[in-house]
């Protein structure tokens, strides 16, 4: 076991300073570290990539994941070396193929959505559209199904006839019957989201995710996009993770570089660019637009910001 935590303590140093690495948790007795499997003939470089994961500030499943990655990386290159970092799709058990193989695909949309703006209302969607916004999301939040219909019918048509995508957020059964161009579900609305009826309706599919577990999972779907975050703190929502950070995103990036990628969480003017330079084809925002002064002069300013190369 003290060959297998050095190899994981090399690992740890070798990445210490690119921005991967998160503050450890807080352990106690009602939330213990993750236990990790040592049992004889497991796999070393599994085990020294899992602990270093853990180290290094992974959750526990994302740990998990890349233990297994490390593992296969180093049968791949036939050597260890902790400067690496696992960054093919068969490392992950990913398979990047063609949309056009695979029959529960859900319809795509392009690879690189551009500015995509969250918004709280149809009235912000209209006000968009005007400001030539390329993708936006409604997310409503009520409790009153007839406003929720309402809102979604009116945002649909807002964007009727304009160069705006328009996703609509977890209320998938109204936006198929307003015939919006997507829905946006987070990996809790896998459960109880009727998947094939979305897809039949040939509604386009935004999946979030915040990490490599999710990152597995929401692959096996093949959505039109995956969402990573939140990159940086954000107070809009409760988000199930830390903050990934850049180091985290430009990781996630490459990896999932095949499929439509969307980053989001707490960015602004002074990071979009960064973020947009990680390789995704859209940065999301919220209070970069809503909060601004002149909303419309926002959207222009933020889109000139992610083109600087």
């Amino acid at each position: 076991m003290s060959y297998i935590r050095e190899l994981a303590k090399q690992i740890v140093a070798a990445h210490r300073q690119d921005n991967l690495c998160l503050p450890l948790p807080s352990f106690d007795p009602s939330h213990p570290p993750p236990a990790i499997k040592t049992e004889s003939g497991q796999d070393q470089y599994e085990l020294a990539g899992t602990i270093a994961a853990i180290e290094m500030g992974f959750i526990e499943n994302d740990a998990r994941v890349l233990g297994k990655a490390w593992s296969r990386m180093v049968k791949h290159e036939g050597d260890f070396n902790p400067k690496g970092w696992p960054s093919r799709p068969e490392y992950f058990d990913l398979i990047p193929f063609s949309r056009d193989m695979n029959p529960k695909a859900f319809k795509a949309c392009p690879k690189r959505l551009g500015l995509y703006g969250v918004f709280p209302d149809a009235d912000w969607i209209a006000r968009m559209v005007d400001a030539e916004l390329p993708t936006a999301q409604l997310r409503f939040k009520s409790e009153d199904p007839q406003a929720i219909r309402k809102q979604i019918k009116a945002a649909v048509a807002a964007v009727q006839g304009s160069k705006t995508l328009l996703f609509i957020n977890d209320h998938w059964e109204e936006a198929i019957e307003a015939g919006a161009y997507g829905v946006h579900l987070g990996q809790e609305d896998l459960v109880s989201a009727n998947l094939d009826v979305i897809r039949d309706a040939g509604l386009r599919l935004g999946l979030s995710t915040h990490g490599y577990a999710e990152l597995m999972i929401a692959d096996r779907f093949c959505p039109s996009y995956i969402a990573m975050g939140a990159v940086f703190p954000t107070n809009l929502k409760q988000m199930p993770t830390a903050p990934q950070g850049l180091g985290r995103l430009y990781a996630y990036a490459k990896l999932m570089q095949h499929n439509s990628l969307v980053a989001i969480g707490g960015i602004d003017e002074k990071s979009i660019h960064a973020v947009a330079q990680s390789g995704v084809g859209s940065v999301a925002v919220v209070r970069a637009i809503v909060a601004a002064d002149d909303p419309k002069a926002a959207v222009k300013r933020l889109q000139e910001l992610m083109q600087i190369n």
